[in-house]
């Protein structure tokens, strides 16, 4: 490859104009117009919206008008098994997608398929393309990461959605940043961010890179240019009707089993990463037992595990259970997926990297959840069944040993965080919201022409 090809690969389109005159689909609520007419403006951004919010119709929304205008195919990327919820939402606002798994684009205007399907696909036969649950990317191999990253950077429009944009990390949204063509990761963290690797500053958010304090407003904002977030209506300035959660009820359950060393008198915490893991493996099958008991009934159960032998010995335990683990096919996985959402399962056993996008389980709200340092496998993972359109009051049982109290407030530390920035997103969002209204609407008085002119 000769220098100016290697340029050229890494060189991004030119920033759209975006779409000015659009007829938005009558069934989207308002304030799902406001962030559609909103992206499509814009042309490459994303959207931040919590769980339950309607990304998908607003997704379809925006691939439907901009296929209008180009007459050119749009490619929307899912997790696994949300293909199938994205056609059916489709259907639902009658909005014309096809599903594609070869590449294969036929007559279609916009096409839906899994991540794991990418290869198959050319980014010249697309003008669009919508990366839905897009914080998803950072879970996968960096083969595929890259692959999708390369895929997006020569399409002129790109729309991100996802309800955890950086769960507990700012420096992450520059990985979005970077995707959608707005500023590079490395250019974000030298603009806004300060590298304290080689001094005694404590580390902030889990990195040595910290928001300079006299940048932080400018920080957000810069990040509200591109970008939207809401957890609610109301964020908005729109009525929250229809869109209240039911209550959330967490338990925790600490089994009276810990690794055992040699020589001591009691059981000590599990400070180190290695101890951490050593007392999962030890403790296996008294935190499986303590976790079968809670799903004991006829109700639907989710059940969230990190290790292999933690799932199999859950459904050997539990016999009207299945687990959808890595070793099963993409097919495997989307049929068991497709059948707990139907009714056709009972007890659904799987990991928060597997089946924690996406998703919806509104039909279930009881669920298990052995802990990990991760905020929003967590997060997600609640969220497939704690979510807009829950009629029922969910119940998460946390099963944990006396060793993990440290991983247990390590996700309460990554909560707060990740509140505080969904705080600044929204809090930005509506001065930019509102000083644009004020602009359009309020600012306009009678002048009076002088009288010597």
């Amino acid at each position: 490859m000769e220098y100016k090809d290697f340029l050229k690969q890494k060189e991004s389109t030119e920033t759209p104009l975006g779409i000015k005159k659009f007829n938005l689909n009558e069934k989207l609520y308002p304030f799902q117009k406001e962030l559609v007419s909103w992206a499509l403006e814009i042309g490459r951004c994303a959207l931040y919206a919590d769980c339950g919010l309607g990304k998908t119709p607003m997704q379809l929304s925006w691939a439907d008008e901009i296929a209008k205008k180009t007459n050119k195919p749009i490619l929307i990327l899912t997790p696994l098994a949300v293909s199938h919820q994205t056609i059916k939402e489709g259907e639902k606002f009658n909005i014309e997608c096809i599903r594609s798994t070869d590449g294969k684009i036929k007559n279609g205007k916009i096409i839906v398929t899994n991540y794991e399907k990418l290869h198959y696909f050319n980014p010249n036969d697309f003008v669009g393309v919508v990366c839905d649950e897009s914080s998803i990317i950072k879970n996968f191999s960096g083969k595929r990461q890259g692959q999708v990253t390369q895929f997006m950077k020569k399409i002129k429009y790109r729309l991100l959605c996802t309800a955890t944009a950086a769960p507990n990390d700012y420096i992450e949204l520059g990985t979005s940043s970077e995707a959608l063509g707005q500023m590079g990761r490395m250019d974000m963290l030298g603009t806004f961010f300060v590298n304290d690797e080689n001094s005694l500053h404590p580390i902030w958010w889990g990195a040595r890179w910290r928001l300079k304090p006299h940048a932080e407003k400018h920080f957000w904002a810069w990040v509200c240019s591109w970008a939207m977030a809401l957890r609610k209506p109301s964020d908005m300035g729109y009525d929250d009707n229809g869109f209240i959660l039911p209550e959330l009820k967490v338990t925790e359950t600490i089994v009276d089993a810990s690794r055992t060393i040699k020589g001591q008198l009691f059981a000590l915490p599990a400070v180190t990463l290695n101890e951490q893991r050593d007392e999962r493996k030890e403790t296996i099958k008294e935190r499986c037992e303590a976790a079968a008991e809670k799903v004991d009934n006829n109700e639907s159960a989710v059940m969230w595990c990190h290790l292999n032998a933690e799932a199999d010995l859950l459904e050997k335990i539990i016999p009207d259970a299945k687990q959808v683990k890595g070793g099963d096919t993409d097919e495997q996985k989307e049929q068991k997926f497709i059948d707990f959402a139907n009714g056709n399962l009972r007890v659904l056993i799987t990991k928060p990297r597997i089946g924690a996008f996406g998703l919806n389980w509104q039909h279930c709200h009881n669920m298990t959840f052995f802990p990990s340092h991760s905020f929003e496998q967590y997060y997600q993972g609640v969220r497939r069944c704690w979510r807009f359109g829950q009629k029922n009051e969910v119940t998460v049982h946390i099963i944990s040993t006396k060793g993990e109290v440290r991983v247990l407030r390590n996700l309460k530390r990554k909560e707060e965080a990740a509140n505080k920035m969904f705080d600044w997103l929204i809090g930005q969002m509506n001065n930019s919201i509102k000083i644009q209204h004020d602009l359009q609407y309020k600012n306009i008085y009678k002048m009076e022409v002088p009288e010597w002119m």
